[in-house]
């Protein structure tokens, strides 16, 4: 299990303030990106590498999800 602590999550710009079904991204631990559902906050995250993380978004598109800069 991936240590996260010290993570500093967001949540994408598109998330909405209504409680819906968002998610959040944690860039500013070495090595790894994690992604949490934001309703969920103590319960599992995944766990990416950079690379893999840059290969999901770039395919995602661009308008698609907009993670805040850290």
């Amino acid at each position: 299990m991936t240590d996260l602590t010290g993570a500093v999550w967001r949540k994408s710009t598109r998330s909405g303030d209504n409680g819906g079904a968002c998610v959040e991204v944690t860039t500013n631990l070495a090595g790894i990106v994690a992604v949490r559902d934001s309703k969920d906050q103590a319960g599992p995250a995944l766990t990416f590498r950079p690379t893999a993380w840059d290969a999901f978004i770039g395919s995602a598109g661009s308008n698609t999800i907009r993670i805040p800069p850290s």
